[in-house]
């Protein structure tokens, strides 16, 4: 038996959102609300120094234990969601914007555009990400705001290359085809024809870049190039425990899961909206 278009079964169908979505956005929403709020759930000062609690093991007074200055890990863990939330925000938002106007421009137009931006895109792909803004921050200096300078000098060329290209094939259809005989300027085709087709799938590449960008973010941490102690973010606080993983686990362990956890939550919120967005959904 054929199941008309518009069933209610259909419609209900259409209108349950993909479980992975769901997850995502629980994860994420719990995170966010630590980040926004750390005060109402750490109970500790999360930079009080307590040399009578130096590398104690996980208690129900300390359930992620101490560090080697007998600072409360779970304070400093739950402190560290306000900066790594605020990383994976700054270091995708300025090329997410930046990227996809280039992308826009260049996927449209073509010809000289197009022929620069390959040249920056050969030039950014031949050395590996992570080198290349380590590379960046040293020149620069460490700490959050040159990372996010040199994330950003970076980032935007993917986002470009994406959007080129969905551009590039839907300036081809019909419908754009269409607006430049109906004598419409290209800014109106760009905005209001052809990135409505688009941005759904750049929207979808920054969620799951976020994910991305808090492993990057952590990376520099440990590397004593992003944030610098005592400041609480996950990387920062990994790095701290390096020298006490034989004797004092927790110190590493606890602050790693929690950039897993948020990681996941970013990936599934971006596989659901690839999902829900999908057009034969």
């Amino acid at each position: 038996m054929t199941i008309p278009y518009d069933s209610p079964r259909v419609r209900r169908r259409s209108l349950r959102l993909p479980p992975a979505l769901l997850f995502g956005c629980i994860i994420l929403l719990i995170s966010l609300l630590l980040a926004l709020a750390p005060h109402l759930f750490a109970p500790y000062d999360p930079n009080k120094i307590d040399y009578k609690a130096i590398l104690k093991p996980p208690s129900w007074a300390h359930p992620f234990g101490t560090d080697n200055f007998g600072r409360d890990m779970l304070s400093r863990t739950i402190h560290a969601y306000t900066i790594d939330m605020q990383i994976a925000l700054f270091t995708t938002l300025f090329p997410f914007v930046f990227g996809t106007t280039v992308g826009a421009l260049v996927g449209y137009y073509g010809g000289w555009a197009e022929a620069v931006f390959g040249r920056i895109v050969d030039a950014v792909v031949t050395f590996p990400l992570l080198v290349l803004v380590i590379a960046i921050v040293a020149v620069l200096g460490p700490g959050l705001g040159n990372m996010y300078i040199a994330v950003g000098i970076v980032y935007w060329v993917f986002y470009a290359r994406l959007v080129a290209a969905e551009v590039k094939l839907q300036k081809r259809l019909d419908y754009a085809a269409a607006g430049r005989v109906m004598g419409y300027s290209n800014a109106r085709i760009i905005i209001r024809h052809i990135m409505p087709n688009v941005i759904a799938t750049a929207i979808v590449y920054w969620m799951t870049d976020m994910a991305l960008a808090i492993l990057l973010g952590s990376s520099l941490g440990y590397l004593g190039l992003g944030a610098q102690p005592p400041t609480s973010e996950w990387g920062v606080l990994i790095a701290g425990g390096k020298n006490y993983m034989a004797t004092a686990w927790w110190i590493s362990i606890f602050p790693g899961i929690a950039i897993v956890t948020t990681g996941f939550g970013f990936s599934l919120l971006g596989d659901g909206l690839a999902e829900l967005l999908r057009p034969n959904r």
